[in-house]
């Protein structure tokens, strides 16, 4: 035998390296091609397998998280739900007045001129009583022209224009509210719009009234639960709504008040705290 002869009997068949490389065998290749379309259900099938077998694993893992699924041994909660009130009526401390003037004249700058004295001097007294800068807001400033409408049926006639100043002042000291509103009108003030009394500082209060106002709540739901024959478990939602109810005076006219001697008499009366509580209970 020849080395040519022994070289080929020797040297590998170029397809049977081919099925060494790739992992498959003849027997492998001739099985899969008599399988054909079995070969992809079987992958198909050990697929879904495999995802059944990862859900498997992950569902206890899911089914562990609270926010995932219900807890069974809790059921569908049970709810009462009720209002509360808590009011509490205290003396204001604060006062706050609405001052203006208002000034007709024939032409604009005459009336915004005249304004401006009359407020200007109205400023001072009100300084003057211990109110300070801090506690003195314009509100409002208008210009409005004034017409005669008692010619018939020709067009209105324009015979002047009215301007308007008006200011609110916080007055800390209830005792100089008299003193305000008298020097403020003898200083050229034409209008007091009203006079406001309230708590400068009311959360003090407003927390007693919350007391009473939870109070008033349980007490209805325990009412409720115990005609239903059960109970109050715990709390599901709370909302709170608070008002402060604020005595409003409005002054008389202020032409009687000037004519006067004596001082303008000023009720404070009381201030109401009022809270208000919508509260969800459990029940069981």
């Amino acid at each position: 035998m020849n080395d040519k002869t022994s070289n080929a009997g020797h040297e590998q068949d170029p397809t049977a390296k081919a099925e060494e490389a790739s992992g498959w065998s003849s027997v492998d290749r001739a099985a899969e091609r008599h399988a054909g379309p079995v070969t992809v259900g079987r992958a198909i099938a050990l697929t879904a397998a495999a995802s059944l077998l990862v859900g498997i694993m992950v569902g206890p893992i899911m089914g562990g998280h609270p926010a995932l699924a219900a807890n069974p041994s809790t059921g569908t909660e049970h709810t009462v739900t009720v209002s509360g009130t808590g009011e509490i009526s205290v003396a204001p401390d604060v006062a706050d007045v609405v001052i203006g003037v208002m000034v007709q004249k024939p032409t604009v700058a005459e009336a915004q001129s005249a304004a401006a004295t009359a407020m200007t001097s109205v400023l001072a007294a009100i300084k003057k009583d211990g109110v300070a800068d801090k506690d003195i807001t314009t509100v409002n400033l208008s210009l409005t022209p004034v017409y005669d409408y008692s010619s018939g049926g020709s067009a209105p006639k324009l015979v002047g224009q009215q301007f308007a100043n008006t200011v609110q002042v916080t007055v800390r000291d209830l005792k100089s509210v008299a003193s305000v509103v008298d020097d403020s009108t003898s200083a050229g003030a034409t209008t007091i719009a009203g006079i406001t009394f309230r708590l400068n500082d009311p959360k003090s209060v407003q927390a007693q009234a919350r007391q009473l106002a939870m109070a008033d709540a349980r007490s209805k739901a325990d009412a409720l639960t115990s005609a239903a024959n059960v109970s109050v478990t715990g709390v599901s939602t709370i909302t709170e709504t608070t008002a402060q109810t604020n005595p409003i005076y409005y002054g008389a006219a202020l032409d009687a008040a000037k004519a006067q001697s004596v001082s303008t008499p000023i009720q404070t009366g009381t201030t109401d705290i009022v809270v208000q509580v919508t509260v969800s209970y459990l029940i069981g």
